[in-house]
């Protein structure tokens, strides 16, 4: 798009009706110091997109049309980019507004501040960058169809200001609508509504979407490819790239009963359609829960449905994270602490209580690795409000101590409440909370409000599970009845039992747990008796691959490293990627070069959130 066209389009560009409004927080710990907006002076409310998609320069280009809340006596608005080439920024009616683009900093890019001469519209004509962070652009080579390229964005947690000029806080919700064009062989799908598409003209075609309800703005959500739909009810369905569509609807088969226990526990699911895409594998995340269109990583597709529990996690996120959010990356616990507690009743629900304590087991062992990870029980960083200063990453704050920390905690109030007070407290939580931001303090003070009575305050612990650092004595942990047999047999075959005492046909978990029990040091013969009979270094189950890599490698076992070159090349999945490269670093100049040869190969097929990661890992 030229930028004459671009001018055209501006002209033609109408100001967005008037949205709902979301409150901003005004209370200290609602600040978010990792954004350069000003909301109690002017905000944004609604985001209007005219976008062009090129994929021949990687850039995404067009019109922002903001909708700004202001004082009366506010003069400027501050919104938030990051790499953003700005062409122009004008009023409704495309008079110059006066602005400027402040220093850039590596976390937050810069400020770009607005002047508003007593306008509410602002119009931003501007251009992503070729390296914007939240958008990947992948060849056709990258896909699984080998044949049209593919983009998706990856807005979690500052990255959407990368190709949005918006207030880039999850404390400023925000409603938005888009029009996006790109190539006719590709179709485009966001994290909202449909409402509408044109025809194909000169190779390009355009389709709209909206989002009516207020939410935060990492919830803002585009993938472009060749993909195709396939409906599981009539509110839910899969979209992914047609050669991988069959098997991710078998695996998601379920995904209508997944709604219906949801709402079984916590009240109406509020967003219309669920559907999931099941992205490329070089996608960051297991998911991310943009609302109506969680995006899935294809490393869940085990074949067996055993890891479907990804899903219960980014439905669950529809009442927590996007329904009610953290209002800062401080408080991140509140949208996935609650998340993972929430996910595992889901699994209760659906699978039974055994499966239930299987994941809620793994993830206790998860939490305490996460502590010893962090720098052992008194270090700032295992404390659920987190003090995240402006020169640090907010993915910094995103460690297991927030899922895992966090569901723990709610599950030592329900043990202490009753789990029908704490479901009745849970689902007004989410009722008088709706579509709003929240801080810890905020949780609190509601909890105290409207569940606590008298002694079970300190009986909890509250301020301590939320302020102080380390897991409190109290935590329930809950243990699975499954888990003392693998036990036994994982001691069992350390001291020397024969291969074939070692249970088979047992679920996921159960093997995880297994390998997670052997000792780090195993000789090279065990390894191979293991290798030989499961087969561990090929196969497709991914959460048992990663546990199978962390120990062969941990033993240096030469079959690991062909099959860690495979799976790290082959899938860009941080929980995995990042842990792996972590451990060869640490395993002298043959890890190290290791790590070297592997990462130069598969870098350029991660997402910025990866690369970003093992960057640091490895030192670049």
């Amino acid at each position: 798009m030229s930028l004459a066209a671009l001018a055209m389009l501006l002209a033609a560009q109408s100001s967005a009706p008037a949205p709902a409004v979301a409150p901003v927080l005004t209370s200290a710990d609602a600040r978010d110091v990792h954004s350069y907006a000003q909301p109690l002076e002017a905000r944004v409310t609604h985001v209007s997109l005219n976008l062009y998609a090129d994929f021949d320069t990687h850039v995404m280009r067009g019109i922002a049309t903001l909708s700004v809340d202001a004082k009366p006596d506010a003069r400027q608005l501050v919104v938030d980019d990051n790499g953003l080439r700005i062409v122009t920024v004008t009023d409704a009616q495309n008079r110059p507004l006066p602005y400027t683009v402040g220093a850039a900093d590596k976390v937050h890019g810069a400020p770009l501040t607005i002047t508003l001469n007593g306008n509410r519209t602002v119009k931003i004509a501007y251009a992503s960058a070729p390296g914007a962070k939240a958008l990947q652009w992948l060849s056709p080579e990258q896909t699984a169809g080998k044949k049209q390229p593919y983009l998706f964005s990856q807005g979690e947690a500052i990255l959407n200001r990368s190709w949005i000029p918006t207030q880039d806080s999850p404390g400023i919700r925000q409603t938005w609508d888009a029009t996006v064009n790109a190539p006719c062989a590709l179709t485009v799908v966001m994290s909202g509504e449909r409402t509408g598409e044109t025809p194909c003209h000169d190779g390009r075609h355009t389709a709209s979407y909206r989002m009516d309800k207020p939410v935060a703005p990492y919830l803002i959500a585009v993938a472009i490819g060749d993909l195709k739909f396939k409906p599981l009810s009539a509110h839910t369905g899969i979209w992914t790239e047609p050669a991988m569509l069959d098997k991710s609807a078998w695996e998601f088969a379920g995904l209508d009963k997944f709604v219906t226990a949801a709402e079984g526990l916590y009240g109406p699911y509020r967003w219309g359609r669920y559907d999931v895409l099941v992205l490329p594998p070089s996608f960051p995340f297991g998911g991310m829960e943009n609302p109506m269109l969680t995006f899935a990583t294809p490393t869940v597709l085990a074949g067996d449905r055993s890891l479907v529990s990804l899903i219960a996690h980014e439905l669950a996120h529809s009442w927590s994270g996007n329904l009610v959010t953290n209002a800062t990356w401080d408080d991140f616990w509140l949208n996935e602490g609650f998340t993972s507690y929430f996910e595992n009743r889901i699994m209760e629900s659906m699978y039974g209580k055994r499966r239930a304590a299987m994941e809620a087991d793994l993830a206790w062992t998860d939490m305490q690795n996460a502590v010893k990870e962090a720098g052992g029980p008194q270090s700032p960083d295992t404390k659920l409000h987190l003090d995240l200063d402006a020169k640090r990453d907010p993915d910094d704050g995103m460690t297991q101590i927030a899922y895992d920390k966090g569901a723990t905690f709610l599950r030592t109030i329900e043990s202490v409440v009753g789990r029908s007070r704490w479901d009745a407290y849970l689902r007004g939580y989410f009722d008088r909370h709706a579509f709003q931001p929240q801080t810890s303090a905020g949780f609190l003070a509601d909890l105290r409000q409207n569940l606590l009575k008298p002694g079970e305050d300190a009986k909890i612990g509250v301020d301590q599970w939320v302020y102080q650092p380390g897991i409190p004595a109290n935590a329930v942990h809950v243990r699975s009845d499954a888990f003392p047999a693998i036990d036994a047999a994982a001691k069992a075959f350390a001291a020397g039992d024969p291969v074939s005492a070692v249970p088979d046909k047992v679920t996921t978990q159960e093997y995880v747990r297994f390998l997670d029990q052997l000792p780090r040091q195993l000789s090279a013969e065990r390894l191979a008796a293991l290798d030989e009979r499961f087969h561990w270094n090929e196969t497709g189950n991914s959460e048992i691959r990663f546990a199978w890599l962390r120990l062969a490698l941990a033993n240096r076992y030469p079959p690991a490293e062909a099959s860690a070159e495979q799976f790290l090349t082959a899938q860009g999945r941080r929980k995995f990627v990042a842990p792996l490269f972590q451990q060869l670093q640490g395993q002298g100049e043959s890890g190290q070069a290791l790590a070297k040869r592997i990462y130069d190969k598969a870098r350029s097929g991660y997402h910025a959130v990866t690369q970003v990661t093992v960057d640091r890992l490895l030192g670049r």
